[in-house]
């Protein structure tokens, strides 16, 4: 389902309430002692993709990294600044980018078996991406890297993925219901 907007104002104001709420679910987050929070980010990624599409997915996703590195604290924590992209989870922010790309590619076959295919590869990628980053920020090898900052968290991102999918499905049907959007 493909959300076809009546002009540039709706298309402007849905990708800012979605960015708004990819902030707002950054701020649910528990701190880890491995210095990677437990979030609700990989959610609100996906959902912004699967509800927008590639383009306007991951340009919501685009303006909240945007946002976050002049210094608004709206990534996890309260936090904000361009040292948290170069920091040891930044590559995760990093990585939303490309999960964000594969989530709204997803949703256009209008197939939902390969919507949650391709949303997971890009959760892989962002895996990689953190995990990477987060190996040359701090020294690690790549398996302890692996073990420390993407490991505990796979099982609850793949399904905040599948969540998110089935979240977009709702929201895009009563969207359409209520006659704010139509879908194709």
């Amino acid at each position: 389902m493909k959300l076809t907007f009546q002009n540039k104002i709706q298309k402007l104001v849905v990708t800012g309430v979605f960015t708004a709420v990819l902030a707002v679910l950054s701020q649910l987050s528990i701190p880890m002692p491995t210095g990677v929070p437990v979030t609700l980010q990989t959610f609100g990624v996906a959902l912004c993709a699967f509800a927008l599409g590639p383009k306007l997915g991951t340009i919501s996703v685009f303006l909240y990294l945007v946002m976050g590195a002049v210094g608004i604290p709206i990534f996890s924590g309260f936090s904000g600044g361009f040292g948290i992209l170069l920091g040891m989870t930044g590559g995760f922010l990093w990585g939303f980018l490309l999960m964000a790309v594969l989530c709204g590619i997803g949703v256009q076959l209008n197939r939902r078996l390969w919507a949650i295919v391709l949303g997971l590869s890009g959760l892989a990628l962002c895996h990689i991406c953190g995990t990477f980053q987060f190996m040359l920020v701090t020294g690690s090898p790549v398996l302890q890297s692996f073990l420390t900052a993407s490991a505990p968290y796979l099982i609850k991102d793949v399904i905040s993925v599948v969540l998110a999918f089935l979240a977009a499905e709702a929201i895009l049907f009563s969207l359409k219901k209520a006659k704010v959007v139509s879908t194709k």
